[in-house]
């Protein structure tokens, strides 16, 4: 007998990074040679140092199950960003707060001592991330089957090849049982099999409900991957969003800063979501919806700049972390007016095909004709009526003969 209004499905998924106006400063030095850094020592050292900010005011939440991206141009700040929530540098202002067993494969044989053996290091690396001798040795078989390296498993790691290191690091990283899994590019080294090797290992995590991070430059593999992709740009997080519209995003950064054009210092944001309120067909309050009734978005813009070109885009999660429906202006076919004064935005859609249960809905606002974005994740949250009959995000007839 079907359970009416059933809250068996409704306990939102939880946060599991929570990134907190986070900045990285580094310090650049001018003198390049021995003789040039005694000479300058003291005061004067100051004027041959300069620095720089790789991550500035940066934000953002990451529930539990979902695979987000993180996309940008050479030197935005994106690896920067995975080494802060891999804990391999601390910021220099704001928090990172995570749970769960990290396992991060950030660059080339990280973490590797290159005296050691590939079986030293096995054991090595998984005390690092938090597992016992015997933890390793349980799974030691199934990271040499998946590695490939067989009998160089005994040999020194500096003669390794590059591809026969990061096969390496790649089978201790998931084989180490972590609930967040940061990966940064390594996916382009290694011949085309062991490539797809590591795209079905991750396709395991993502049915298992695991976190997944990925810093790359294919953006095909960015789109079919991930729930959500971060645009990072000169240290700053510019788009927020589903796949699509973020690649949209990056490609126009980089036609705005193609060779030979100067690029523009860091700006202020033009826009911000102040909130986000549903509404049911009688355009009242609500946070209960009947399954197939409309709801509306009412999204309260603020504008802090005219700004000519903007966007404006949703996703709703279901109480797993994933998404269940999103759209935007671009793939509405939408122009929305310049942003010259704060407004609100009205979305409106239908609740068909929705399971009964929990959802989460996330906002995000960016700019055309300049990079600028801000976003709310978990803005609202509703709560759709019906009958269970079925487990999933999609609700269909489901009759059994």
């Amino acid at each position: 007998m079907p359970v009416k209004n059933s809250r068996a499905f409704d306990v939102p998924a939880p946060e599991v990074i929570r990134v907190s106006h986070v900045s990285k400063r580094f310090t650049v030095r001018k003198d390049s040679s021995l003789k040039e850094r005694v000479v300058t020592l003291g005061r004067a050292g100051r004027q041959h140092r300069q620095d720089f900010w790789g991550l500035s005011d940066v934000s953002l939440g990451i529930s539990a199950g979902t695979t987000i991206g993180l996309i940008g141009h050479n030197g935005s700040g994106k690896s920067t960003l995975l080494k802060v929530l891999g804990g391999i540098i601390q910021p220099t202002s704001g928090s990172v707060e995570q749970r769960g067993r990290v396992a991060a494969l950030l660059e080339l044989g990280a973490g590797f001592h290159p005296d050691l053996t590939g079986r030293e290091n096995v054991f090595l690396n998984g005390s690092v991330l938090g597992l016992s001798r015997e933890e390793v040795e349980s799974q030691f078989d199934a990271i040499l089957e998946f590695s490939g390296v067989g009998e160089f498993i005994d040999t020194q790691v500096k003669f390794y090849s590059s591809g026969m290191y990061v096969r390496l690091a790649f089978a201790i990283a998931v084989h180490t049982d972590p609930d967040i899994l940061l990966v940064d590019e390594v996916l382009a080294v290694g011949d085309e099999q062991f490539q797809q090797k590591c795209l079905d290992k991750i396709k395991e995590f993502q049915t298992e409900g695991r976190t997944i991070i990925i810093v790359s430059h294919a953006l095909d593999q960015i789109q079919s991957l991930c729930d959500r992709v971060v645009v990072m740009d000169t240290g700053k997080l510019v788009y927020d969003g589903i796949p699509v519209t973020a690649i949209e995003r990056f490609r126009e950064l980089l036609e705005d800063n193609s060779v030979g054009q100067a690029r523009p210092e860091p700006i202020s944001r033009a826009l911000e979501i102040r909130s986000v309120e549903i509404t049911n067909e009688a355009n009242s309050r609500t946070d209960e919806i009947r399954s197939g009734d409309e709801v509306s978005l009412i999204i309260d813009v603020e504008m802090i700049r005219p700004i000519e070109r903007w966007a404006i885009g949703f996703s709703v999660d279901s109480s797993l972390g994933q998404i269940a429906l999103a759209s935007n202006t671009d793939l509405l076919g939408i122009t929305l007016d310049p942003l010259h004064a704060s407004r609100t935005v009205n979305i409106t859609f239908t609740t068909d095909g929705l399971s009964p249960g929990t959802y989460t809905v996330n906002v995000n606002a960016s700019g055309i004709s300049e990079p600028t974005s801000h976003g709310l994740m978990n803005a609202a949250e509703f709560t759709v009526l019906g009958d269970v009959v079925s487990v999933g995000p999609v609700a269909t007839n489901v009759r059994i003969a």
